[in-house]
């Protein structure tokens, strides 16, 4: 499997789990755990990809990719698909 579709999968699981914690967190925003699930994945894999842009250290394209660019990849992936879920609760 590819280093990119590896990443890729990555931002879209933390995206989801962003995106229920933030839920959890603000009730106001609430969207169901299906719609906070499918607003973060969205989120975490779009946010994910733009920060592997910007950032050109979380874009490991390589086979094996290092701790280093998971973390960020999670980070990045999670946060995004919490800011996305909040804007679509809001």
């Amino acid at each position: 499997m590819s280093g990119v579709l590896i990443n890729l999968i990555i931002q879209i699981i933390s995206g989801a789990v962003g995106g229920n914690v933030a839920a959890g967190a603000a009730k106001n925003i609430d969207l169901g755990t299906l719609g906070n699930t499918i607003a973060g994945a969205i989120g975490g894999g779009a946010g994910g990809q733009l920060l592997g842009m910007l950032i050109p250290l979380l874009a490991n394209s390589g086979a094996t990719p290092d701790i280093g660019s998971i973390i960020g990849q999670v980070a990045g992936g999670g946060v995004a698909g919490a800011v996305l879920t909040a804007i679509v609760g809001a």
